[in-house]
């Protein structure tokens, strides 16, 4: 069995009652989860970006500046400052929501191939270990239910037929937002898991 899938099991038998080192490992895992979700963003944008003409692809990033990812209805802090600012639990359910944000867009990153590019179950393992961690640091508070499921629209219009043109504008933005989305959550959860150690410099 998967070593993280065998370390979640054991924690969701006891989540309150496991030292403060069970939490440290489980950062650690998910640093580790999300650090290879951000290495896999960047290295499907790059492939997507070198498939392109050199005019193609400085079209394709000056719409994406003016566009949005479907994420960023997701409120989260605006620069660093305001990261190391803000709580533990604040970093991880906004992490929770990014990841979930993904787990339905992420099936069309591998091209419908699981087997080839295994993205959306490294999401759900991610946001169960995540979850575990909010339960861990809440303190009583219920701010999640096992079956809560985060509301966002559908993303774009990105399963609707189109044109080829379209279609590969579509295809950059969902690679770009993905990176992007990977990126911040990385950023989330290596500052969360640095406050465990207050001699830490947990400085961006």
């Amino acid at each position: 069995m998967d070593k993280v899938v065998l370390l979640l099991s054991i924690l969701s038998l006891g989540t309150y009652s496991q030292p403060i080192t069970d939490s440290q490992r489980l950062f650690s895992i998910a640093v580790s989860r999300v650090q290879h979700l951000h290495l896999l963003a960047q290295r499907l944008l790059s492939d997507f970006e070198n498939s392109l003409q050199t005019d193609e692809q400085r079209q394709l990033n000056k719409i994406f500046l003016q566009d949005f990812c479907n994420s960023d209805y997701i409120i989260s802090p605006i620069d660093k400052h305001e990261t190391q600012r803000s709580s533990v639990l604040k970093l991880l359910s906004i992490s929770y929501r990014l990841i979930e944000s993904w787990e339905f867009p992420s099936r069309s990153l591998s091209g419908g191939s699981a087997q080839r590019n295994p993205i959306s179950p490294k999401l759900s393992e991610l946001k169960t270990g995540i979850l575990l961690l909010i339960r861990a640091n809440q303190d009583g508070v219920e701010m999640f239910s096992d079956g809560a499921v985060l509301q966002l629209a559908p993303y774009g219009n990105y399963y609707q037929s189109l044109g080829a043109d379209e279609s590969q504008r579509r295809s950059y933005e969902l690679l770009a937002c993905f990176k992007k989305d990977m990126h911040k959550v990385e950023t989330y959860l290596t500052v969360a898991k640095c406050r465990l150690s207050p001699e830490a410099n947990c400085t961006l």
